[in-house]
């Protein structure tokens, strides 16, 4: 038995200090597998400020029975622009105002709101055109005709440098510039085979958003399905374009209604009244373990401290968005895994009382006391799931630590709180007792 403790106490400290090592201030980077990962607390839109914008969708040419399919499409294509800007956890949910379909995307941490516009609001409808015979055509302009290759077919997208050095320095007194090197799949490939071929020494547009971005010369056919799209471009506008193209046309037009840039000074002053608050809420809940349980409180607080640890390092290693919502779970779970060691204490005193030896308490207690701690944490896990799920925003921010620090509490109770208190009693430890004397 002895050595059993003596393992899970080694197990406990050990999980303590690489916690401690992850939530340390000023931990930027960590070295996993040979991978360098920054890990750094994740701030929500309310405490590291950002941008929120806001657009109208112009469903007005789309069929009534493809509206929510188009819709959910959007969604799906704004989102995978907003990731490539590095945004952790962005909001962005469709609603409705003044009975017209609007998309709200908050992003957090984005300074620079005309970076986030360009990038969203981007159509990005590629397609290539050949010259028509004569004014008959019907492409950007009547001197150019369609072809069936278009962006559906593109496969990759990326940004590329021309010329010089080839990334972005001079080489020889010539700069290189930057370029959009695009790629397509075996179906793509084959058509843009097919019009080089039929347009050598002609030239092939490549239209963007309805507009011509370059029309460069075929000198031979083109094996493989791989273009450059070329123009005055810089090294944001190149990576921008590269972003829209992987991401997929807009399935319909968006119009920005609503811009607004959150200062982080706000979330700063929010945050601290916030982190006091926790503080101040943990100090009292220690006492009352202490005053309420002596010794036993002692080894409580001390369980409740690791689990706080280990639950921002869970944070910083997922990451989790913190926002005040979310602070605000975390403090309701510190009161779920306080409340769980209330129940193994109670059942652990009702052991003892009918002449049971310290051991057997303790182990006795723990087992009759998980059945509530189970029972009443599950409920709370499945209500967490569900808001998380059908939640949004502040909601789901405040489910997501609500359900970590509940998942983190019962393995708190029932594996820290037993091995220490097992720990005292095994090895006879004496634990300070607390006494109130009376005033003469």
């Amino acid at each position: 038995m002895k050595r059993i403790i003596l393992w899970r106490v080694f197990l406990i400290i050990l999980v303590t200090l690489l916690a401690i090592l992850v939530v340390k201030p000023n931990n930027k980077n960590i070295k996993i597998l040979n991978e360098t990962k920054k890990i750094d607390l994740v701030k929500g839109l309310d405490i590291a400020g950002g941008s929120q914008l806001t657009y109208k969708l112009d469903l007005s040419k789309t069929e009534d029975n493809q509206k929510q399919q188009a819709t959910e499409s959007l969604l799906s294509v704004i989102r995978k622009r907003v990731d490539s800007l590095g945004v952790s956890e962005p909001v962005i949910q469709a609603g409705t105002l003044n009975n017209q379909k609007i998309v709200t995307l908050e992003l957090p941490g984005i300074q620079d709101i005309n970076q986030a516009i360009d990038l969203v609001g981007k159509t990005a409808n590629l397609e290539f055109q050949e010259q028509s015979n004569g004014e008959d055509g019907d492409g950007v302009t009547k001197e150019w005709k369609k072809t069936a290759l278009t962006g559906k077919y593109l496969a990759n997208s990326t940004v590329t440098y021309q010329g010089g050095g080839g990334s972005g320095n001079s080489a020889g007194g010539i700069k290189s510039e930057p370029v959009v090197s695009i790629s397509f799949n075996s179906e793509g490939a084959k058509l843009f085979e097919e019009i080089t071929t039929r347009n050598v020494s002609k030239p092939v547009a490549i239209i963007l958003d309805g507009e011509i971005v370059s029309a460069p010369n075929v000198n031979e056919a083109i094996v493989g399905g791989n273009a450059v799209i070329s123009g005055n471009f810089d090294a944001t506008s190149a990576r921008s374009l590269s972003i829209s193209l992987n991401s997929g046309a807009l399935p319909v037009p968006l119009e920005l209604i609503s811009q607004r840039t959150v200062e982080a000074q706000l979330g700063n002053e929010s945050i601290s009244k916030s982190i006091f608050a926790s503080f101040v809420a943990i100090i009292l809940v220690i006492l009352f373990m202490i005053f309420q349980y002596k010794g036993s409180g002692i080894i409580a607080s001390l369980a409740l401290l690791i689990y706080i640890i280990i639950v921002l390092a869970v944070f910083k290693l997922i990451p989790v968005t913190i926002t005040l919502a979310g602070i605000a779970g975390l403090i309701l779970s510190i009161g779920a895994a306080v409340d769980a060691n209330i129940l193994i204490f109670e059942r652990t005193k009702e052991e003892s009382q009918m002449g049971k030896g310290k051991i057997t308490a303790i182990q006795e207690g723990f087992r009759r006391a998980w059945s509530s701690i189970r029972d009443s944490n599950f409920s709370t896990i499945i209500t967490s799931i569900i808001l998380i799920w059908f939640g949004s925003g502040i909601v789901r921010g405040f489910a997501v630590t609500l359900l970590i620090g509940i998942l983190v509490s019962m393995f708190s109770a029932i594996t820290i709180s037993q091995t220490l208190l097992l720990l005292f009693s095994n090895f006879k430890f004496k634990l300070p007792k607390f006494r109130l004397k009376k005033s003469i």
